[in-house]
This record gives C-alpha cells, sequence and structure tokens, in this order.
C-alpha cells in the first residue's frame, strides 16, 4: 500500500495555485481567527467560507484516497433494529469493499463476513465472526444480493464508502460556490483536523453538507459523515491507522 503523505501534497501546488489577492485574504481571515482566539480563550467556530487552504485540501482529499488505492476503514451504519459495523478494507481503484461485519440488538443476525461493489452485497454469515477478514475470503457460505440504491441504511453506507475517491482532484474554486463550508476543529485520534461540510451534489440542489468530512492538514481524509434518507443519524466512516489489506473478491463479486 502507498503511504498517506505526512508533507503536503505536492499537487496543491501545481493544480491550485492562487493570485496573490485571493491569498492574501486567506491570510487576513486565518489573522482574524487567532486574534478572536488570543482575545477570547475559545477557537472560532462555523460555518464560515472554506478558506483558499481548506478548499485546497477539500479539492484533493478524495483524490489522495485514489492514489493510496485503498485504505482499512471502520463503517458505522445506524439502523431502527440497533445498528452494524464494518471492520475492512474498501479497493478504491477496483471498487469492492470487504470485511466483518457486526450487529448490536436484532441486528446480530447479520454477523459475519461482508463483501460489496457498486451493484452487488455479499454475506457469509457466521456464528463465531473472527476479530478480522481473512485476507483470503472463504469459497463457499456467501449469499449474494443485488444492492440496494434506496431505502437501506446499510447499502446506502456501502456505496457512500466507495464513493469517497476519484481519479483526479476537484476544483476548488467551485467547492464554496457549490456549498462547501467550515464547521469546525476537532480531535482523530492523535490529529487536530478540520471538519468541513461538502457541496452539493451535481444537479442536486439544497444538498450542500449532506457530507462532512474531516480533513488533516495534508488534505488526508480521516473520517466521513453521511446522511442517509432512511436514518435520522448519519452514517460514520472512519479510516483507520490499521494497514490496509489488499481486497480479493469473493466469486461473482466481479
Amino acid at each position: 500500500m502507498r503511504s498517506i503523505r505526512a508533507r503536503r501534497h505536492p499537487l496543491r501546488r501545481k493544480w491550485f495555485s492562487r493570485p496573490w489577492g485571493v491569498v492574501a485574504i486567506g491570510v487576513a481571515v486565518v489573522a482574524v481567527g487567532v486574534a478572536v482566539f488570543l482575545i477570547t480563550g475559545s477557537r472560532p467556530s462555523g460555518p464560515r467560507p472554506l478558506t483558499p487552504d481548506e478548499a485546497n485540501r477539500l479539492a484533493i482529499t478524495r483524490f489522495l484516497n485514489y492514489q493510496a488505492a485503498g485504505r482499512a476503514v471502520t463503517i458505522t451504519v445506524p439502523t431502527a433494529s440497533g445498528g452494524l459495523v464494518i471492520t475492512g478494507s474498501v479497493d478504491f481503484r477496483a471498487h469492492v469493499g470487504y470485511g466483518v461485519v457486526r450487529g448490536t440488538g436484532r441486528d446480530t443476525s447479520s454477523d459475519g463476513l461482508i463483501q460489496w461493489s457498486a451493484t452487488a452485497v455479499s454475506v457469509n454469515p457466521m456464528v463465531e465472526t473472527p476479530m478480522a477478514a481473512p485476507a483470503t475470503p472463504p469459497d463457499s457460505g456467501w449469499r449474494r444480493r443485488p444492492l440496494s440504491t434506496s431505502g437501506s441504511a446499510l447499502d446506502s453506507a456501502l456505496l457512500i464508502t466507495l464513493s469517497l475517491a476519484g481519479d483526479r482532484p476537484e476544483n476548488a474554486e467551485l467547492l464554496p460556490q457549490n456549498g462547501a463550508t467550515w464547521i469546525g476543529r476537532e480531535r482523530v485520534g492523535d490529529l487536530e483536523v478540520d471538519v468541513m461540510a461538502g457541496p452539493a451534489a451535481r444537479a442536486r440542489p439544497g444538498t450542500a453538507g449532506n457530507v462532512r468530512y474531516w480533513v488533516d492538514a495534508d488534505g488526508t481524509m480521516r473520517r466521513v459523515h453521511a446522511d442517509v434518507a432512511s436514518e435520522p443519524r448519519p452514517v460514520v466512516i472512519d479510516f483507520d491507522a490499521r494497514p490496509y489489506v489488499p481486497v480479493q473478491p469473493v466469486p461473482g463479486m466481479r
């Protein structure tokens, strides 16, 4: 696996140069924020427009996932009957994910292994679910079904996870125009990151903020919250420090 770079990504300078006037405005915004912190003793809170630096980092965050090829993930799916947690890996090039699924409440009947693509979900129920999915999936025991594009919080979460990569950076100038905003700063593990609301989906006005991104200083995506129509609580996708294990497809998945 290619590691996520700890330094600033070189594409940011190549793709997203700014006129000096815009850069000066961004510096002024940061200076005002620092002044507020020093005077009041508290951090400025959002939402507010993205600075040029924040827009650049949000613009490359999905591209960095694509460059990494795949990442380890933990997906928390709220449901009316309890909830599901999937721990595994997602291959952003092949558009397939694989891992262990565990439930609470009535959802414990779903415990086992799960693999999914943009069109299908395969589950392998297990009485004793392993802590981690085996690198090589079992040859038998899989039950395959079409992935539902609506009405299922689980399937929505799986599809959203696959969509968190792109083969090119976004247009940083268009993100604020389409509703992307800065919400605040939080800690994810040992890192302090910016929380940003994503822009409206293409051809779907009014959807700005439906997806929120926790992005570090290098543009690396650390956490995502996504609203789904079937649940009042968001799906949570955490990108783990665990090493990424390449996904091997189960029979019939590709």
